[in-house]
């Protein structure tokens, strides 16, 4: 159900790589950013978390440059410390400095991956367009009640045929997010809700509710219908972007599929 922790990690890794400037990315630096008991720290290590840091939306201000100098003087410390000590000779830790090492060459061929992906604007206005009607014309206010078995569901429908108040029946749901506001779930697309949910709901007319129990993977629903509005899909221009990084992505992970899919694994 979910994606690997890694793939997905790389894919994050690289897409924001990808919106690096390649200087900042890619520019080698000769010269000595300082020196620490005669060592000299490159000024390419400065560049990297500096570029980091903005890619985070920070302001390249003297008090930012001022903390990057002194976690490298910090780092260059320890590290000397520690290689004085021998750490740097355990198993354990040039294991973890060679997953490490993969992890930078990863992120680096990756990022240069994703910034060569061409993606067409004719592509970008295809997958705008099923984005669009994947999400309909239309924005549903919806309550419900979630319990375990038909059985539950069922006896729900018979106390609501009976006139009791949906908002009271509700505080039996095991939807913890719900229960307490009398199942309301909020105004949301069809396309926020699990299929065998969302196909009951825009079939039912407003203030009424599902006389035939849900099943979903997460149990039996009585849902109910409070409004309908229309919904205004965004401007083509106001999300591409997003719908690029989107494709962008999805290029990067069958990159990787395929990677996977083509290495000889004995």
């Amino acid at each position: 159900m979910k994606r690997a922790l890694l793939t997905t990690s790389l894919i994050t890794l690289a897409v924001a790589l990808s919106a690096m400037p390649a200087a900042a990315a890619d520019k080698p630096a000769a010269k000595a950013y300082a020196t620490v008991n005669g060592k000299a720290i490159p000024a390419s290590r400065a560049e990297v978390l500096l570029a980091n840091q903005l890619a985070q939306g920070q302001a390249k201000t003297p008090e930012l440059e001022a903390a990057i100098k002194e976690e490298l003087v910090r780092r260059e410390a320890l590290t000397q410390a520690a290689v004085a000590k021998g750490v740097d000779k355990k198993g354990d830790v040039q294991a973890q400095l060679e997953l490490a090492r993969q992890g930078v060459l990863i992120g680096a061929y990756l990022n240069d991956y994703a910034r060569n992906v061409k993606i067409a604007d004719a592509d970008v206005r295809k997958e705008y367009e099923g984005i669009k009607s994947t999400l309909g014309d239309k924005e549903y206010k919806a309550r419900h009640i979630l319990v375990e078995t038909e059985g539950e569901a069922k006896d729900i429908v018979g106390k609501l045929k009976k006139g009791e108040k949906f908002e009271e029946l509700a505080k039996a749901s095991k939807d913890p997010g719900s229960k307490e506001r009398g199942g309301e779930l909020g105004w949301a697309n069809k396309a926020s809700y699990v299929p065998p949910f969302a196909e009951a709901m825009v079939k039912l007319e407003k203030g009424k509710y599902t006389e035939n129990p849900v099943q979903s993977q997460f149990g039996w629903h009585v849902i109910q219908l409070d409004d309908v509005r229309e919904l205004k899909a965004p401007d083509f221009e106001e999300i591409k972007p997003q719908i690029v990084q989107r494709m962008r992505q999805m290029a990067v992970e069958k990159h990787i599929l395929d990677l996977r899919a083509k290495a000889k694994v004995e």
